[in-house]
């Protein structure tokens, strides 16, 4: 059974005399109870336009521009339709449940993802799911980004919640991820310290900082190279939003695959038809990043056990592998 999705539309026309303004700033004043941030979100999901045409937050309006806006009305837990999605259960007890995510999975519902998510599979297969979070996300821990394969622990219970989330804001929880990324490294195994800050220019990226936004640190280590690119596995030290990928990135190391930081471009050979042809064969192999969240570790709130899992890498990820071998 489909869901209709509620949501509110607005239409402003700028009027004339108007000085320039950024469009986060001009509807967080015009929509009554907005705010830049949640304006900026809908900015972010493609969901305001400008004389017809997608704008970004910094975009200067100006007299006679017509602007509209669709606003999403965020769904409660009740309003969230359990759906029967197959789901690759690793482990699960009364208090937790440890989930292989597939790539192309939304964690949650939100702006233009409000079914074929993880909680719409986890509420069709358990009745009982946390309730900490804000409304629509029963049991989420943490998250991993919709092309990013790999483990995920959710949570049945408040209390099992807390002392899970306790144990990844104090970064002793374990994640090991498995990538495929361009170029080779000079050392064998080292570590990526950084602030990450949200992109000014883009707010649907991140950027590494000298000072601004949140420390972050990868470790990686090199497991095989190849022509062009290495196989590498890396620990969070912290977990920021699209931490690896931004690290990888930064370091000129775009995890293969990644559109959004770099990935998709042919960096090598781009000179040579015959090797640029075999990079866009395995481009088009790879319709994502050649990301994987392998391992994970946590110990057990009501158990007191440490418990570690591990996941094999997914089908899109060893063929990758196996043709640049």
């Amino acid at each position: 059974m489909s869901r209709i999705i509620k949501e509110k539309k607005y239409r402003f026309e700028v009027p004339e005399g108007k000085q320039k303004e950024r469009i986060d700033t001009f509807l967080t004043n015009a929509i009554e109870n907005a705010t830049r941030s949640k304006v900026q979100k809908l900015i972010d999901a493609d969901l305001v336009t400008v004389n017809g045409k997608i704008v970004k937050a910094n975009y200067q309006v100006k007299p006679l521009d017509i602007i509209e806006a669709v606003q999403p009305i965020s769904p409660r837990p009740e309003d969230v339709e359990p759906e029967n999605i197959p789901l690759d259960i690793v482990y699960e007890d009364e208090y937790l449940i440890v989930v292989n995510k597939p790539a192309g999975m939304v964690a949650h519902p939100a702006y233009a993802n409000y079914t074929g998510t993880l909680v719409n599979a986890l509420l069709h297969h358990s009745k009982n799911l946390s309730n900490i979070n804000e409304p629509g996300r029963p049991g989420i821990v943490h998250r991993l980004d919709k092309d990013t394969s790999g483990l995920l622990v959710v949570a049945k219970d408040d209390f099992t919640h807390a002392k899970l989330a306790e144990q990844f804001s104090k970064h002793s929880a374990e994640r090991e991820y498995h990538a495929v990324c361009w170029g080779k490294f000079d050392k064998d195994e080292g570590k990526i310290e950084t602030f990450i800050t949200r992109s000014k220019k883009d707010r649907k990226v991140f950027i590494v900082s000298e000072s601004e936004g949140k420390k972050a640190i990868t470790h990686y280590k090199v497991k095989e190279e190849f022509e062009f690119t290495t196989y590498v596995m890396l620990n969070l030290e912290t977990g920021r939003t699209h931490q690896i990928r931004v690290h990888l990135s930064s370091i000129g190391k775009p995890v293969f695959g990644d559109l959004a930081y770099g990935g998709r471009v042919v960096r090598y050979g781009s000179s040579l038809p015959k090797i640029k042809s075999r990079i866009q064969n395995l481009l088009e192999l790879m319709p994502r990043q050649a990301l994987h969240a392998k391992t994970l570790g946590f110990v057990h709130p009501h158990k007191k056990e440490f418990m570690k899992f591990d996941s094999d890498l997914p089908g899109d990820m060893k063929r990758l592998i196996s043709k640049l071998k």
